[in-house]
């Protein structure tokens, strides 16, 4: 959720911490701050809003000479966004200074315990906690290193922590558990990071955390990681992918607009190399290892949260039809809590853009333990979900940064389709026709969303009719439901216009009740075998004086006109693939409606891009 930068070396801290706060703003944005260590002490700076408060507060003092410090974007959990609340958190001397992502679960009865102590806390936060709990620790004379490590012992949830003493000017802490963290290696210099946004233009060497880890980075350069039990460990040293142009607008407005238009590109890259139109079949290197398992799997459970959830509905249609094996998907977030029947036969699809999701992690714990094949599907590479999982398939997205996910809900998609293509020729559900005309229709995706973008403008002049509306409605039927469920989340999200999808059917069964006069309700309305049925709801919805938007095939025009009032033409295309196409306007028109209505549309309000806490 919240952003952790960090910086150790001879550079100055302060414009390599302010540049990778900017660049992590879209993990939390109601808050940030920095702390600063001048070889004598450690300076705060704190301010409640964006970065570029914080900046303006840090510019005025005119700080140079610092060459370690920390910083933070926040996305408030426990504690209101405010100046105080924010982070670093010192501890009551000001000796630890630290920043903090993640949730400490026990933290009340920490702080009652230091209360009882003398300590005085001055935030509503769980982090000032764990400032707090080190200190007290260091107090027996033991090194900061051994008290952090003691006082995580004692810690129950989430960390990512970055941690400096105000009497070790040349060390910086850092340590992990459920939260990422990333650290860059330069020339006798270190750069700390919840993603790699930060650490790219300075470096391409960088070591992943596990969970447990504890590293201590040194001002020559020098860097130990150990395990909660002080022992060494030598993580991997690995090279960054991401492209320092692809963390950055370019000539877009916004993020999201700039991912939106990513998209043919992104899926391009998600299915090269894994098409072999001669075999009529599909390559995944990843999996190929455990497809016996699969052969042998009585079910498949998909697990995701938010946008990703959306993608493993679609996911389960892809694979009951195509591969014949039966499917279900599940939130995370209930999937960890309700002691789901699982058994070594199933296979458990994790699916995460960031990797990180702290609800679909737990959600893989509880598969591995239960003796479930995990296969995760996330577009980091080396986020926590492709190191946790069996086997895995990456997106190949590209980094996204626009809160509300786009391109990651397209690629993953994608990627599912090729997997239940596999999965149908494996178990000959799937003849090589259908398979071949499938895989041709997907590659002919990225040049058929071209199509529908540069239909921009007119989708743009439709999203001024939504600037004052109340309630929306998304409907759709077969594979065009789950993409009517991400078409309500997106304008949700950036705009703050309440939204609902059903099935089409399902309308008769209560929501109708919602309808009235001039209540805008879109349909994707595209060619397939539910068409004639999809026309008949909306003639139900326009008789109650419901507007009706279809998203509709070329070709159908005539067919809709007298019961739409708006039109949205994509190309024809084998209706499994519909949702690729059908997702575009959907994100076109809430991009535009946010942007009309004056939201933040790359941070929305009270969301943050990586859900790494509960």
């Amino acid at each position: 959720m919240c952003g952790i930068v960090g910086y150790i070396g001879e550079k100055q801290a302060w414009p390599i911490i302010l540049k990778g706060l900017e660049r992590l703003e879209y993990r939390g944005y109601d808050s940030a701050g920095v702390a600063l260590h001048n070889n004598e002490n450690i300076l705060v700076y704190k301010k409640s809003g964006k970065v570029e408060n914080l900046k303006k507060l840090v510019d005025e003092e005119n700080r140079t000479n610092h060459n370690l410090g920390i910083g933070h974007t926040r996305w408030a959990t426990h504690g209101a966004p405010s100046d105080v609340n924010s982070h670093p958190h010192a501890s009551q001397s000001g000796n630890i200074v630290l920043v903090h992502n993640g949730i400490i679960e026990n933290y009340a009865a920490l702080k009652q315990a230091l209360e009882a102590r003398g300590y005085v806390f001055k935030s509503e936060t769980d982090t000032e906690v764990i400032s707090n709990l080190i200190e007290s620790i260091k107090k027996e004379n033991i090194s900061t290193v051994e008290a952090v490590r003691l006082a995580l012992t004692q810690v129950t949830g989430a960390y990512g922590l970055a941690i400096i003493s105000q009497d070790e000017p040349d060390q910086l802490i850092v340590a992990r558990k459920g939260s990422p963290i990333v650290i860059g290696i330069g020339e006798k210099e270190f750069f700390v990071a919840s993603d790699a946004a930060p650490i790219i233009e300075h470096t391409k060497q960088v070591i992943y955390l596990d969970d447990g880890d504890v590293a201590i980075l040194q001002r020559n350069g020098v860097y130990t990681v150990t395990s909660m039990a002080n022992e060494i460990k030598h993580p991997e040293v690995k090279s960054l992918e991401l492209d320092i142009t692809a963390i950055e607008k370019g000539d877009f407005d916004h993020f999201m607009l700039k991912e939106i238009f990513e998209q043919p590109r992104a899926i391009t890259d998600s299915i090269r190399g894994r098409i072999n139109l001669a075999a009529a079949d599909v390559i995944l290197g990843g999996i190929s290892q455990y497809e016996e398992k699969f052969l042998k799997a009585k079910r498949i459970i998909l697990v995701a949260c938010g946008t990703s959830w959306h993608a493993a509905l679609t996911g389960e249609y892809f694979v009951e039809e195509l591969a014949r094996i039966p499917a279900e998907v599940e939130y995370a977030s209930e999937f960890r809590y309700r002691n789901p029947v699982i058994n070594e036969n199933d296979i458990v699809i994790a699916i995460s853009q960031s990797g990180e999701t702290a609800d679909t992690l737990a959600a893989i714990e509880i598969a591995k333990e239960k003796g479930a094949t995990v296969l995760g599907i996330c577009n980091v590479i080396g986020s926590s979900i492709a190191r946790q999982a069996d086997a895995g398939i990456y997106t190949h997205a590209g980094q996204e940064i626009g809160v509300a996910s786009t391109k990651a809900f397209t690629t993953q998609l994608s990627v599912l389709l090729l997997l239940a293509v596999r999965l149908g020729k494996l178990n000959k559900q799937l003849d090589d026709k259908r398979s071949n005309d499938l895989l041709k229709s997907l590659m002919s995706v990225p040049d058929l969303m071209e199509k529908v973008l540069a239909e921009k403008s007119n989708i743009f002049e439709l999203a001024k009719t939504f600037i004052t509306a109340k309630d929306v409605f998304y409907l759709g039927r077969g594979f065009a439901f789950p993409t009517a469920l991400e078409g309500a989340l997106k304008l949700k999200e950036i705009s703050y216009i309440h939204a609902e999808a059903y099935p089409a059917a399902e309308m008769k069964h209560g929501p109708i009740a919602l309808i009235d006069e001039g209540m805008p309700v879109i349909f994707i309305a595209t060619e397939g075998k539910s068409f004639d049925k999809v026309i008949s709801n909306m003639e139900e919805m326009k008789a109650r004086g419901a507007r009706i938007i279809a998203i509709a095939s070329e070709g159908t025009k005539s067919l809709l006109e007298s019961v739409s009032e708006t039109i949205i033409e994509i190309p024809k295309i084998d209706e499994i693939l519909v949702p690729f196409l059908a997702a575009i306007p959907l994100q076109l028109l809430s991009y535009q409606v946010a942007v009309l209505r004056g939201c933040d549309v790359d941070k929305p309000r009270n969301l943050a891009k990586s859900v790494t806490v509960e």
